[in-house]
Order: structure tokens, then C-alpha cells, then sequence
């Protein structure tokens, strides 16, 4: 099984391809570059790089929300189209999702965070259950936009110790450090941001599973209208 992996889905971009268990490359920058200049350019350099045949792809894997509607909207632009002209299936990874199986196997709480200003996040909590011989990704609080502090007191009466990545965290750590009452950590470095790896690696799994769809049907998750939206609806 080989999987294209893509993520514009907020600050960072990345593209990554897996084969079974193996991770053949991945390229993930954090700079002061849009997408719409990167990630065609990353997807280049890495088929290059590895001697991609596009043709042995099983499928294409893409964060497919929440996020920025310009990430978002360029990631699954990009994915479609390589699904379209491969003839290859889309895996729709939603984001938050993507976030937390950077951390696979930890027995804390997982609430990835990314900012989507206002004081608000888009956020959601997850917990690895013991599955066959691995873990498997459970919802405790889906994905959903939400105010920090109200995250917050959800959090807390879960009563259970919370891990916290994204790039949410730095914008409301104060908000969190005042509310949280339960303990909690940051993820480091490394593990704290998307990861185009690990939109493939759970792609792989949903794919395995069936949680396919075809190109042409592929749409980005918003979860919320788009500020032009939500200003013309006020007008």
C-alpha cells in the first residue's frame, strides 16, 4: 500500500509518502510562504527525490479540515486534482485527527488546538484505545470550533490529564494556564505541528478500512463559514 500524504491545512505544509509501514519521505516547511508556493514545488522535489512513480499510488491523503480556507481550499485543490488524473481515490483526513496521531499510543488526553482567532480554536480531545496489536484514535470531544475558555471547562470535567498541541497553543497558552484545572502538558517540538507523515500513516488506516471517496467528490471540512461569509450573512 503507498500513500500520498498532503497538509496545508494551517502554518505548516507538508507532503509525505509511506509504503506499508515505511516512511519514504516527507517534506514539511513552517515559513513565511503560502501554500500555493510551496506545496506543488515540495511535492516535486520529493517524487524526485525517491523516483515517485505517480501511477504505483493506492491513494491520495489530505487533511481535510478544520483550517485555514485558503490551506484548506489549496491542499484539497491539490489532492483532487492528482486524484482526477491519477484515477486514484481521496482518504479525507480531518485535521485535528491528523494532529493527534502525532502522539499514537499516549494514555493522556490529546486535544490538538489551531487558532481560528476571535479566542476562539478549532480543537477536540482524543484518547488511544488497545486494538489488535496497535491503538486505535477515538473521539471523546469531535472536532468543532469553540471559545479557549469554554474548551477549557469541558477539559476539566473530563477529569483527566491533557496534552495540548497545535498552533493554538502558543496564541492562548495564558488562557490555559489560568483555566485548566486538570494537569497538562505541552508537546514538544517535533510532534506539536501538522505532519504530512501522519496524514498518510492514518490515511493508510482509513484507507485499509474503506473510508475512501472519489476525487470529484472530495470537498475541505470548514466547519464554519469564512469571515466575507459571515460579514455578507450580517449585512
Amino acid at each position: 500500500m503507498k500513500i500520498l500524504g498532503l497538509d496545508s491545512s494551517g502554518l505548516v505544509a507538508g507532503v509525505a509518502v509511506m509504503e506499508d509501514d515505511v516512511l519514504l519521505a516527507e517534506y514539511v516547511t513552517d515559513f513565511k510562504k503560502t501554500h500555493s508556493q510551496t506545496l506543488l514545488p515540495m511535492l516535486d522535489e520529493l517524487r524526485n527525490m525517491i523516483e515517485l512513480d505517480m501511477d504505483t499510488l493506492d491513494a491520495v491523503a489530505v487533511a481535510s479540515g478544520p483550517g485555514s480556507f485558503t490551506g484548506l481550499r489549496i491542499g484539497s485543490a491539490t489532492a483532487k486534482g492528482l486524484g482526477l488524473a491519477l484515477g486514484k481515490p481521496i482518504v479525507e483526513v480531518p485535521t485535528l485527527e491528523g494532529l493527534a496521531w502525532n502522539l499514537w499510543g499516549t494514555d493522556r488526553l490529546v486535544c490538538p488546538l489551531m487558532d481560528a482567532r476571535r479566542n476562539q480554536v478549532y480543537a477536540a480531545a482524543y484518547e488511544f484505545c488497545p486494538a489488535g496489536e496497535g491503538f486505535q484514535l477515538q473521539k471523546v470531544i469531535g472536532q468543532k470550533p469553540i471559545d479557549i475558555v469554554e474548551l477549557t471547562v469541558e477539559l476539566n470535567r473530563l477529569g483527566r490529564e491533557v496534552i495540548f498541541l497545535g498552533d493554538g497553543v502558543p496564541v492562548y497558552l495564558s488562557v490555559i494556564k489560568e483555566h485548566m484545572k486538570v494537569p497538562f502538558r505541552l508537546a514538544p517540538a517535533g510532534c506539536n505541528r501538522q505532519r504530512a507523515a501522519n496524514v498518510a500513516a492514518l490515511g493508510a488506516v482509513y484507507y485499509a478500512q474503506g473510508k475512501v471517496v472519489a476525487a470529484a467528490e472530495h470537498q475541505p471540512e470548514y466547519l464554519r463559514k469564512s469571515q466575507a461569509e459571515r460579514e455578507s450573512a450580517s449585512e
